[in-house]
């Protein structure tokens, strides 16, 4: 797999944990969403990409409400 930033195919795949937090002064009360994707680390420039695991996937959409968006159009999470 080549690096999307460098375009080098020397990287990594390592697990991770990673504690997801909820924009907005009404989201300060509610727990960190925990998720442990695989990461794939680009050993030349550390970019980094994971996806997050179905199970999680399935309680951000439950926490976060997206407007309706045109295709390849940037999704902004206002708080």
């Amino acid at each position: 797999m080549q690096c999307p930033s460098c375009q080098s195919s020397r990287n990594a795949k390592l697990t991770a944990e990673v504690a997801i937090h909820f924009p907005g002064m009404s989201n300060l009360n509610t727990p960190h969403l925990f998720v442990f994707p695989h990461l794939v680390v680009c050993l030349e420039c550390g970019s980094t990409t994971f996806r997050v695991p179905e199970g999680e996937l399935q309680s951000i959409r439950e926490r976060v409400s997206l407007p309706s968006r045109a295709p390849n159009e940037e999704s902004v999470v206002s708080e």
